[in-house]
């Protein structure tokens, strides 16, 4: 057993390490490429991000957009289906959560509203995540194509319903919510003041001790697994491979939407157009290198975004874009390594059972 465990762990934790190994050596040599020293941007890089608690709590709130898109990425992939609508899906559930919280009156209890706004971006998580599973099973249409181009059309629906009937003054965003706001972790660790990092971390954490429970621990998880490994075997097993593909893509909608209350409940109480800043294509790396397990996808989300927030603070000393090319380099060397990393794993167990 205890062997058993030490292979997973080996197969688990070695290719992110070696990923990121490689990253640092490529991100040092285009450090010197620009004359800098890269102990000296890597030490402005983490003081950015983990020097400060403002510069932490940041990194946090970061980390629960992308734990939440990068669950449901990470859930459709377990079930062998790409789900790149992350972004349309993340302003779909903060949409509905803003318009929910507009709509309940001034002064519900926030036992009431909370739950609430959740189940209303959890509805529009539902539909944008529902549909492209329905007419993959229906119809045989592609989830690839199918949920990318509804990104554009669920962020173009959204800014055409707030021009046209929610816009505040000259602004693309919604009216302020009138009950469901949560409070700031800078309420309970005064340290934090000024962060936007607020309770729904701490929803993201649950998302994804929920995610982990239903995939290893109960039958609808073990024939979602099962229909991502191998469908047709799923299929002759009695599994019926639609309906696990269908309800896939729906919980896959459903934890990326719930990102989107991050903002909107918690730092700026509205819907405003652009406010995911790419946070939904960012989740595909964050489920990638997170090997597509909850708890992996918790450290990626973290590891991202001290990149970001760590970006801030070398923009003085490299190109902003540095930060991009270090994402992309982790994933491609995510990639490369992986079946390298594995191989070289087989062989040395070889060699000692030799």
């Amino acid at each position: 057993m205890n062997e058993s465990l030490l292979r997973r762990a080996e197969e688990a934790l070695l290719p992110p390490i070696v990923a990121l190994l490689i990253a640092l050596i490529l991100g040092d040599v285009l450090i010197l490429l620009f004359g800098e020293s890269p102990l000296h941007v890597y030490g402005r890089m983490i003081e950015g991000a983990w020097g400060n608690p403002y510069g932490f709590a940041q990194v946090l709130y970061k980390t629960t957009t992308l734990t939440f898109a990068g669950l449901g990425i990470a859930l459709a992939l377990r079930a062998g289906l790409f789900n790149i609508g992350a972004e349309g899906q993340l302003a779909a559930g903060a949409f509905g959560a803003a318009v929910m919280g507009i709509t309940l009156p001034a002064g519900t209890p926030a036992l009431l509203a909370v739950p609430l706004c959740l189940l209303a971006a959890a509805a529009a998580g539902l539909l944008a995540g529902g549909l492209p599973g329905v007419l993959k099973t229906k119809f045989g249409a592609h989830e690839v194509i199918v949920t990318i181009m509804l990104n554009f059309v669920i962020l173009a629906l959204l800014n055409w319903v707030i021009v046209e009937h929610l816009r505040v003054a000259d602004t693309l965003h919604t009216a302020e919510i009138r009950a469901g706001a949560v409070p700031r972790l800078s309420e309970f660790i005064p340290a934090f003041h000024g962060s936007a990092t607020n309770v729904t971390f701490l929803f993201a954490m649950a998302a994804a001790a929920w995610c982990w429970w239903y995939l290893f621990r109960t039958p609808g998880g073990y024939a979602l697994r099962a229909t991502g490994l191998q469908p047709e075997a799923a299929e002759y097993s009695g599994i019926r491979v639609g309906r696990v593909w269908m309800k896939a893509m729906a919980l896959a909608g459903v934890l990326a939407a719930l990102g989107g209350t991050n903002f909107v409940l918690g730092y700026k109480h509205y819907y405003e157009d652009g406010f995911t800043g790419g946070s939904g294509f960012l989740a595909i790396a964050v489920a990638i290198v997170g090997r597509n397990h909850p708890f992996g996808v918790v450290l990626a989300a973290f590891f991202f975004a001290t990149l970001s927030q760590g970006g801030l603070a070398i923009h003085a000393l490299v190109p902003k874009q540095m930060v991009e090319v270090l994402q992309g380099v982790v994933i491609l060397a995510m990639a490369a390594s992986v079946p390298e990393v594995q191989r070289a794993l087989r062989g040395a167990r070889k060699a000692v059972a030799a």
